[in-house]
């Protein structure tokens, strides 16, 4: 008799245990699947073509502080640290092979860029530098060494294009106006350089001083290009910089619409333009 209890007792423990399994399983089968938590997602920071250095360094603080406004979050990237990494470097690509640290205006690729809370300036300036070298290696620079220019030439002249030239067509034929003054021996006379110089943005007229400053930069005073880029240029005004039209212009002034200049190789159609229109 207490063999049959016994027995009686252990299946009904067992069948005891079977249905508390069947329980957990049903009751486990009802619970939300564990979320997967994917890496932050990443901020944006945009370069328009024809920034400064100065000006990407503004739209990094800029950024930075919308990061901390809106996610609570501080970046690594700080304005006066990029101020500090692009004053001096040596050069990428082709342009490293004198060893000479320079400025890194205009090799700071213009482009929207991801980073994250702990990316660094140094690492953001990496990736443009990369950008640049994959856009410079599309450009041919035959044309220009017959012309006796260097690639440093180059992207200077591309820097000016991009100041210069705000109608996409006009790109070459600014070019072209640089290459045959300087050709030309004369002054190159843009004052986009000037602005740059003494960081006079383009919405505020120079003033008689500012002309007469000679500032390096100053090519109403001093024959040849300005000593660096004056902007970082996109990869359209690089092109036009490598390959100008073919046109005999020497002279251009901005219409009045503030955007497609007007070009000539004439003197005097030059100033008869200028008279028309109540320049100088």
């Amino acid at each position: 008799m207490q063999r049959r209890l016994a027995a009686l007792a252990v299946v009904v423990v067992a069948i005891a245990l079977a249905w508390f399994a069947i329980a957990s399983v049903r009751d486990g089968s009802k619970k939300p699947a564990p979320k997967i938590v994917g890496p932050p997602k990443p901020f944006h920071v945009v370069f328009p073509e024809g920034f400064t250095r100065r000006q990407m360094a503004a739209r990094i603080e800029a950024v930075a502080k919308i990061a901390k406004r809106e996610r609570n979050v501080q970046p690594a990237l700080s304005r006066s640290q990029y101020l500090d990494a692009t004053a001096s470097s040596l050069l990428p690509g082709r342009f490293a092979g004198d060893r000479k640290p320079r400025q890194l205006e205009g090799f700071l690729f213009p482009a929207t860029y991801e980073f994250t809370k702990q990316t660094t300036s140094r690492q953001l300036i990496a990736a443009q530098l990369k950008a640049f070298r994959k856009n410079w290696g599309q450009v041919n620079l035959r044309y220009a060494r017959s012309r006796h220019l260097t690639p440093y030439d180059v992207l200077i002249i591309a820097s000016m294009v991009e100041k210069e030239a705000r109608a996409p067509d006009e790109r070459a034929l600014v070019s072209a106006v640089i290459y045959n003054r300087l050709h030309a021996r004369m002054r190159l006379e843009i004052d986009a350089t000037i602005r740059y110089a003494l960081h006079v943005p383009g919405t505020e007229s120079l003033h008689e001083s500012q002309l007469q400053n000679m500032t390096p930069y100053n090519t109403r005073k001093h024959f040849g290009l300005p000593p660096t880029p004056i902007a970082n240029p996109g990869l359209a005004s690089i092109q036009a910089a490598a390959h100008p039209a073919s046109v005999d212009y020497l002279y251009c002034v901005r219409r009045p619409d503030k955007v497609h200049h007007f070009f000539t190789a004439s003197l005097q159609e030059f100033n008869n333009y200028l008279h028309a229109h109540g320049y100088g």
